[in-house]
């Protein structure tokens, strides 16, 4: 039986696609064994895939890879790195030292990356002998100026051997890979007629908006090696104010650019969202919740979240409150509280209280927390010697419903706390219950004399919390400054806000403390 031309040719490229994307390995001087394909995402290696190592032998099916950086980890809990691009590689080396003895039996991609990275190592390594010769002299030193020629030379050499790889290999994964490695080059600053710079942070402001035009943006391959990570843990770390505001602004910028389908996209947008998640920083969370909001709890032009890489079952976990925390993060005016006060008869306002104050510490606490016992005391302290003659002034929210009311008041009287203390009593605990209308405003109702909302009767879930103690500093606008801070934060804090910061501490600093504040 005959086959058609175009069959043949059909079964012989796929014949040569199979056999194009196997990964073999010969290693000598290691005992059979099993061994590991890596592959590194982000900065991090992963186990991609395990083969048994014998006689010398292993390969791996290419096709399940994704393109990028890789690594063969063997038996000595050592590894040596290549290239993988969709193309068969057939490598060979030898223990004990993996890279230095790797030689390239097959493979485009490793024929140019791996002599790179050999002379790129011996380039650092003779660069480094001579920076620390230099640093050893002055400048006035004849041989000062003569080993600063000699690491320029090197580095010029570093720079053509860079240039010349991209250029003669444009269509190669390594090429992308160096020329992301390199910083762009800057310009001078403009100078006027008679040679003035004209703008003294014009070279950072140029470096900043010029920083990814070495790095292809649009081609997920780059995401699978450390380069791409460190460029951007720099970009968001060191070149920018570590504030939130200033964070946000240039992560939506950046992230609304990529391709929202890609792997460069998941990684970077998991990678602020993580990294200020965790941050120690007070009011980074701000940016946890806020990419949270745009990224993973919206909806894209298909009905979708943004983050196709998260499982349905774990949206609720991210985004069941995140309306709440939107309301609680630095720079938002927060929800308002209008509650009892001690006496049970008078309502207090929150935000006619931070109106006529400099500043306003929200607390939150519970007469029959250990550390409500410890800090409350403490802050009427700060109350009594500091604040009330300084325009500050303390809403605290306790907890005073059922057998809680009367333990509410006695610590009151107990420790003669003279801010103002507000709470849902128990009388109004009852009312709300009996009859929330008569409290709240109902729409198309005549509300002149409702005097409470409905978000201050629920504090608990309006404020969203779920442990005692919990602080916030308002300021005139009522808008959060500062939150979840320890007694003598707030005093350190609130006297450098005022120009008092040279008084002495009542409460000095107690990393201890802030630590639980941090966990509240």
């Amino acid at each position: 039986m005959k086959l058609s031309v175009s069959l043949i040719l059909f079964i012989s490229q796929l014949c040569f696609l199979s056999h194009a994307q196997k990964l073999k390995f010969k290693v000598t001087g290691v005992k059979d064994s099993t061994v590991f394909l890596i592959k590194y995402y982000g900065q991090k290696l992963y186990y991609a895939d395990t083969a048994v190592f014998k006689n010398g032998y292993v390969e791996f099916d290419g096709k399940k890879q994704m393109p990028g950086i890789m690594g063969l980890y063997l038996p000595d809990q050592k590894y040596f790195e290549f290239i993988y691009n969709n193309e068969e590689i057939y490598l060979e080396t030898s223990a004990p030292d993996y890279t230095a003895n790797l030689k390239v039996k097959k493979s485009a991609e490793n024929m140019i990356f791996l002599p790179y990275v050999k002379y790129i190592t011996n380039k650092k390594i003779e660069v480094g002998k001579l920076s620390e010769q230099k640093s050893k002299l002055k400048d006035t030193d004849p041989n000062y100026k003569e080993l600063t020629i000699q690491i320029d030379k090197l580095n010029q050499e570093v720079e053509a051997y860079q240039l010349d790889l991209m250029n003669n290999n444009s269509d190669k994964l390594v090429a992308k890979i160096v020329k992301m490695s390199r910083d762009i080059e800057i310009p001078e600053s403009p100078k006027n007629e008679i040679g003035e710079t004209l703008d003294q942070d014009f070279r950072f402001k140029y470096y900043r908006a010029h920083y990814w035009d070495n790095i292809d943006l649009f081609d997920d391959r780059l995401v699978n090696n450390p380069v791409f990570h460190n460029k951007m843990e720099f970009y968001f770390t060191k070149m920018m104010l570590q504030h939130w505001d200033t964070i946000l602004n240039y992560s939506f910028e950046f992230c609304d650019k990529l391709n929202p389908k890609s792997k460069i996209f998941e990684y970077v947008v998991g990678w602020i969202t993580s990294t200020y998640g965790k941050s120690e920083i007070m009011g980074m969370d701000k940016v946890y919740t806020y990419m949270r909001k745009r990224y993973y709890c919206s909806k894209n032009a298909e009905g979708k979240s943004p983050a196709f890489w998260i499982a349905e079952d774990k949206f609720k976990d991210l985004c069941d409150k995140i309306d709440i925390e939107m309301n609680l993060v630095m720079g938002v005016r927060p929800p308002n509280l209008i509650l009892k006060d001690s006496s049970d008869l008078n309502w207090v306002n929150l935000y006619n209280v931070a109106r006529k104050s400099e500043y306003t510490v929200l607390y939150f606490w519970d007469p029959e927390c250990g550390h409500c016992k410890k800090t409350t005391p403490k802050l009427q302290t700060l109350y009594d010697k500091k604040f009330r003659d300084r325009n500050i002034e303390i809403f605290a929210v306790g907890k005073a419903i059922d057998k809680d009311f009367e333990a509410w008041k006695k610590f009151i009287r107990d420790n003669k706390m003279t801010f103002l203390n507000v709470a849902v009593t128990d009388k109004l605990y009852e009312l709300a219950k009996k009859d929330p209308n008569s409290l709240v405003p109902v729409p198309g109702e005549d509300n002149t004399f409702k005097p409470t909302t409905l978000e201050s009767l629920n504090y608990h879930t309006t404020y969203d919390i779920f442990s005692t103690p919990q602080v916030y500093i308002l300021d005139k606008e009522c808008k959060i400054i500062a939150k979840r801070v320890s007694i003598p934060q707030i005093e350190e804090m609130l006297d450098a806000l005022q120009g008092k910061k040279d008084l002495p501490k009542l409460f000095p600093p107690d990393p201890e403390e802030d630590k639980q504040m941090q966990q509240h």
